[in-house]
């Protein structure tokens, strides 16, 4: 009751409507409403300064810290911080299609050495304590056609740690946690690119409620579950009154790779990642004629008198949809070149008859022709998904006008269903409607795992650490802290029928082991091959001549780590799992090639770039009884880390399954 009667008060809040304000000096623009007032500085065009009903949010700037801004890897050498270079600033004020009065900064910047071309837009409404976000970036260079890949774009809410506000991280209820003490950070021990121990203070909140280890990829999530995330001030900073910042994803039309695409969300920053790779996904190529707006996005503000994290985090999610605000976006699109209004968008309805043990289905819109994972291969691409009902049917409102490849998945099924040419009018509702089958290759025999692209149900993956209150998922804290030479001394050895899955099986299968924090050697016996043991009985083979093996990855990491680049100095840049049946092997390779190579497990994640192969072979190979099937990983595999991370190299398995035909 107290939970809903907060959001309720924060609601009624939100509606209050007064006069907003756009004032201009020299140096500063101001945007005010009754609430929340943000000052962008000229020079740079981020904002400065932030404060909610009085409330400082921000801090002093101090470099890059105290303030709200663009930066990206982008340039030749690196990074660059949007607004460095020519910044310019345009005001605009108006009233839109609501009666509602708005005011925008629009940030424009010239990188001269290469002639990109950056935009950011800042708007606030009145009646909102939010910020309303897009991000433009263009090329137009024949004299280099091609300049390099977009490998991150993010906005950054990066407050000054010296403010003393902030108390807690949240990306959602579960991946909440306290933010580690000043003396905890004073006192972190490097175990890690971005990860720490934070074992020198044990009464750290963060150690005690949370995890020993502290890292930015704790907090990581797919874009499919994630709403909004941010940070919260309990109260015991700001005499009793909470506050909340946060990223709400109200379009995610304008990222890429899909609803599988994870990515860093908050870890004293609250992130707006528009792209990176973080998770192996792919990134688009900068290019002359490369020129894209991303957004809308919003960062939210709150505070009330004694509110909880999960009332303010609610208050937050309630802006989480496309439909949000469209009026208002209509009425500044022509302020933001390349955002799509009403006008040139449609609905996607669609009914499905699903496979039996079909769960959490999804339907997703992409572009034609590839991989909803690979989107990024078109810099012009949007995308789209829904959630399908118990009924089969799904709604998707606000698609752009095109034609997009349709792919339906769900967790206990292997394969997807795939429909290319699905086309989207403006100002209409596409409709389609299906029957998936799942795939088969014959009569299944076993299967290993959950086909729910994640290796979450094997060992140290979803499993709970009941040592801390807060109970995170074990995959979610340093890889380091479980080691695998203790947890299988004499290797992987599972039977089909016999063994655990949770236990048993390792959500990563590593070609060599270490070092870690709390192991100093390379580790690399009974690591790189992995023994699956299985029974037939002859009727099982009775006539069958084929026998095919489906091994799908929630993840890998080839020599060629998140880069995508095929060095000629690592061996291993396409990365040889090879499966071994009754100790043959001959046509059984699977080459996981360097573009589908991400850094998963070592970034906290269960859940990357997802490959998958069918191996098929004679049944010759087979025996009535005790059968024996091995994967393996090159022995001591490993590639060059110019960051604090491990050389290994990996496997992440989603599932197998075994067939006869």
């Amino acid at each position: 009751m107290l939970k809903s009667a907060l959001l309720s008060a924060l609601c009624a809040l939100s509606a209050v409507q007064a006069t907003l304000t756009v004032t201009e000096t020299s140096s500063l623009v101001t945007l005010k409403n009754d609430r929340l007032t943000a000052i962008v500085g000229k020079s740079s065009g981020a904002v400065i300064d932030l404060t909610l009903d009085g409330r400082d949010l921000l801090g002093a700037q101090s470099g890059s810290t105290g303030i709200l801004y663009l930066d990206c890897y982008c340039i030749p050498s690196g990074f660059y911080t949007v607004g460095s270079t020519t910044p310019s600033i345009q005001v605009v004020n108006g009233t839109d299609s609501t009666g509602t009065r708005y005011g925008g900064v629009v940030l424009s910047d010239t990188y001269t050495p290469t002639g990109q071309f950056f935009q950011q837009f800042w708007f606030l409404r009145d009646g909102e304590t939010g910020l309303h976000t897009f991000t433009r970036l263009s090329y137009f260079n024949e004299t280099t056609p091609f300049l390099r890949n977009l490998q991150e774009l993010r906005t950054l809410f990066r407050p000054n740690a010296n403010l003393g506000l902030w108390t807690h991280l949240s990306t959602n209820e579960e991946q909440t946690a306290p933010l580690p003490s000043k003396a905890g950070v004073a006192k972190q021990v490097v175990v890690q690119d971005a990860t720490w121990t934070l074992e020198n203070t044990p009464d750290d909140p963060y150690y005690k409620e949370f995890a020993e280890y502290f890292t930015k990829y704790t907090f990581s999530s797919d874009w499919r579950q994630t709403i909004a995330h941010g940070m919260y001030a309990d109260g015991s900073t700001s005499n009793g009154t909470s506050f909340g910042a946060w990223l709400v994803m109200n379009s995610k039309d304008t990222y890429f790779g899909g609803p599988l695409h994870s990515d860093l969300t908050v870890d004293g920053i609250v992130y707006n990642y528009i792209v990176s790779n973080h998770h192996g996904e792919g990134t688009p190529n900068i290019t002359n004629g490369f020129d894209r707006t991303f957004g809308p996005h919003y960062y939210h503000f709150n505070s009330a008198p004694g509110a909880s994290i999960e009332t303010l985090r609610a208050d937050a999610e309630q802006y989480a949809s496309p439909t949000w605000n469209a009026d208002f976006y209509d009425s500044i699109a022509s302020y933001v070149p390349g955002y799509v209004p009403s006008a040139d968008r449609g609905v996607f309805e669609g009914t499905f008859k699903l496979p039996a043990g079909a769960k959490r289905p999804i339907a997703v819109l992409s572009k034609s022709g590839i991989n909803f994972q690979d989107n990024a291969e078109d810099t012009t691409a949007y995308q789209y998904w829904g959630e399908i009902d118990a009924s089969g049917a799904v709604k998707i409102p606000r698609v752009k006008k095109g034609t997009y490849r349709l792919t339906v998945y769900a967790d206990g099924v292997f394969g997807d269903y795939i429909k290319d040419n699905v086309k989207v009018t403006a100002g209409k509702t596409t409709k389609t409607s299906a029957t998936w089958k799942e795939e088969s290759a014959g009569t299944e025999v076993w299967r290993l795992g959950t086909p729910d692209k994640s290796s979450g149900e094997f060992r140290h993956g979803n499993a709970k650490d009941l040592t801390h209150p807060r109970q995170p998922r074990e995959y979610w804290v340093y890889w380091g802290g479980y080691d695998f030479p203790t947890d299988f001394p004499n290797g992987v050895n599972f039977t089909i029928g016999e063994s655990d899955l949770a236990t048993d099986f390792n959500t990563v299968h590593w070609s060599v082991f270490g070092p870690t924090h709390n192991r100093d050697n390379i580790y690399n016996q009974n690591m790189n091959n992995w023994t699956i043991n299985f029974d037939l009985t002859a009727a099982d083979l009775k006539k069958k001549k084929t026998a095919t093996l489906t091994i799908q990855l929630a993840g890998a990491k080839t020599a060629a780590g998140n880069t995508d680049i095929n060095s000629a100095t690592e061996p291993y840049a396409n990365l040889p799992l090879t499966t071994y049946v009754n100790g043959q092997s001959e046509g059984l390779p699977f080459v996981i090639p360097y573009y589908h190579s991400s850094s998963c497990i070592v970034r906290s994640a269960v859940s990357c770039y997802q490959v998958a192969k069918k191996l098929t072979f004679s049944t010759e190979w087979l025996k009535v009884g005790s059968n024996k099937l091995v994967l393996n990983l090159p022995f001591n595999g490993s590639d060059t880390e110019t960051a604090v991370l491990p050389t290994a190299l990996y496997v992440q398995y989603d599932a197998l399954r075994f067939e006869l035909s």
